[in-house]
């Protein structure tokens, strides 16, 4: 097993998480192939997935609905990741927090990821296709919890 393209692996996944949570869409769109596609599963709560397919389309769902001010924590951790020659795939435990300012609610939930990947034209490895079916996704409102104030929002326009 080569250690070094698990860790290019790994390092690819961190930097997904990275730049969704610090909005940093072009880094996002550098962890697809162009052809990838995506199923963010929200069935727990009784919903369809949403499937994609195309980078940009990916890049432009998450941009849409995790930009405006929403905070974001993703962590994933415990991947299994097979390898065979030029792709991969692999299955991820992640946890999720996603905290909307405007709505004065909180949403939690947890996953197992099951991406594939491919090392692309330029030797990088990309996702060529994420996804998750929710294990939970819970929300509750801030009103719900007393004595609750957001101390710091990095995505707050300041007054």
């Amino acid at each position: 097993m080569d250690l070094v393209v698990l860790e290019e692996i790994k390092r690819l996944k961190y930097r997904y998480l990275r730049g969704v949570d610090l909005k940093l869409w072009d880094q996002v769109a550098d962890t697809f192939t162009v052809d990838a596609t995506a199923d963010y599963g929200t069935r727990a709560v009784g919903s369809g997935g949403k499937q994609f397919e195309g980078r940009d389309a990916i890049v432009e769902f998450l941009t849409q609905s995790l930009g405006n001010g929403i905070i974001t924590v993703h962590h994933a951790a415990q991947p299994e990741i097979e390898v065979d020659g030029d792709t991969a795939t692999g299955r991820w435990s992640f946890t999720d927090k996603v905290i909307v300012p405007d709505h004065k609610v909180i949403i939690e939930g947890a996953a197992f990821y099951e991406d594939t990947y491919r090392r692309d034209h330029d030797g990088a490895w990309r996702m060529s296709h994420i996804g998750y079916v929710r294990t939970y996704e819970s929300m509750m409102s801030w009103d719900a919890i007393p004595g609750y104030r957001l101390l710091a929002n990095r995505w707050a326009v300041p007054a």
